[in-house]
């Protein structure tokens, strides 16, 4: 008995937009993902110029709608999915998300560094007179 989950006749149920696993996609499946990048990409320009939400709440709205954005754009035009053919591209995506993780966590822990360390520009000016 094989294993449901992880049947390939099974895995394109999983993954909409494909038809089989060797093609790129469906229309069907491109329009779909192409309605919801405009939903939520309107949704993004809608919310952030609003003034009846408190700042911080517009700011986790707009990184909602861009892991949302960013999950859209994953399945349904770059086909990542659970299939276990998928694992290669599932681990170049993680490696690359650490990566990027890493540069950012980074950059910002030296900006914080050089701005706490640095002399005040006042400081500076008052030197140079």
């Amino acid at each position: 008995m094989t294993n449901q989950l992880h049947d390939p006749r099974r895995a394109n149920r999983w993954t909409p937009g494909l038809e089989t696993q060797e093609s790129h996609g469906t229309w069907r499946g491109y329009v779909i993902g192409y309605g919801l990048a405009i939903i939520l990409t309107l949704a993004a320009f809608a919310i952030a110029p609003s003034k009846n939400m408190a700042p911080f709440s517009i700011e986790a709205a707009l990184v909602v709608l861009a892991i949302a954005q960013m999950i859209v754009h994953l399945i349904f035009f770059l086909h990542i999915n659970t299939a276990p053919e998928q694992k290669t591209n599932v681990l170049a995506f993680a490696a690359t998300i650490l990566i990027i993780t890493i540069v950012m966590v980074g950059s910002l822990w030296i900006m914080s560094h050089l701005a706490s360390n640095m002399v005040p520009m006042d400081r500076v000016m008052s030197m140079q007179r």
